[in-house]
């Protein structure tokens, strides 16, 4: 039986300095394979290689990924400085649309660190540069030393509303995560529920009200270990779920392929 797609969105990268090429971690292709269930497809997220119309008739559903280039501050009426980091405007161009017109069309997705800060952006939002510059905020970033285990391991409590979306699918108010983020959230969008929080009070973990689709988004990264993490899997299983449901519906009604 052939698996519904999801595409995962792709981020530029020069190898050895000066070659460029698109790439995705591999787990993410693990979560989406082994434990959502789906097909995983890497997608050059690049304007000039593929359009939103293509992928939304392509794919079933989108994993939009963590990366270290973040979203331009032009896409949220804010200027560049430095605490801004590194850009990938390409990425920017394709996700951003993709993410509205999936909001729309009832079409899974689910957002991670950098997919995260996406969806947001997407439906109006804002962002903060560096969250370990505000006041009574802790550093969130990735340790900068350590094997990837030590990287990846949990660090902070994770509180979700109570009887919220999150709280109901994983069955628990609070959970341990790993965080590997410098932004986070400034300003919500328009209909983007903060569904959980950090304990210094950061956003972790958003959804669309009203989405007809899978529209759960997280800061954290669950794809890591995630056929044996108790939060990762749960949220996987949930999304790969969503997919096969629009896959079977598309097929069954060929008007969906052309929303």
């Amino acid at each position: 039986m052939v698996r519904p797609i999801v595409g995962i969105i792709g981020n530029q990268y020069l190898l050895d300095n000066h070659y460029p090429a698109h790439a995705g971690g591999t787990m993410n292709s693990d979560a989406i394979s082994s434990v959502a269930g789906c097909m995983p497809l890497l997608i050059p997220a690049d304007p000039r290689f593929v359009s939103v119309e293509e992928l939304v008739e392509t794919c079933d559903g989108f994993l939009l990924t963590g990366g270290r280039p973040n979203v331009h501050p032009e896409n949220y009426g804010e200027a560049v400085t430095d605490a801004h980091g590194e850009f990938d405007r390409a990425r920017d161009a394709i996700v951003l649309p993709l993410v509205r017109a999936c909001v729309e069309s009832g079409q899974p997705f689910f957002g991670i660190c950098r997919g995260f800060q996406e969806v947001n952006v997407a439906m109006g939002g804002s962002l903060y540069p560096e969250i370990r510059d505000l006041p009574g905020r802790d550093n969130h970033r990735m340790p900068p030393d350590g094997t990837l285990e030590e990287k990846f391991a949990l660090r902070h409590v994770v509180s979700f509303a109570e009887g919220g979306v999150f709280h109901e699918l994983l069955g628990a108010q609070s959970v341990m995560t790993n965080t590997l983020h410098g932004q986070g959230i400034k300003r919500a969008g328009a209909r983007v529920i903060v569904d959980g929080h950090a304990l210094d009070s950061t956003p972790e973990a958003i959804y669309i009200e009203g989405a007809p689709g899978f529209s759960l988004s997280v800061q954290w990264h669950p794809e890591w270990d995630a056929a044996n993490d108790p939060v990762s899997r749960p949220l996987f299983t949930a999304f790969g779920d969503a997919v096969r449901v629009w896959a079977s519906d598309r097929q069954a009604s060929p008007v969906l392929r052309r929303a």
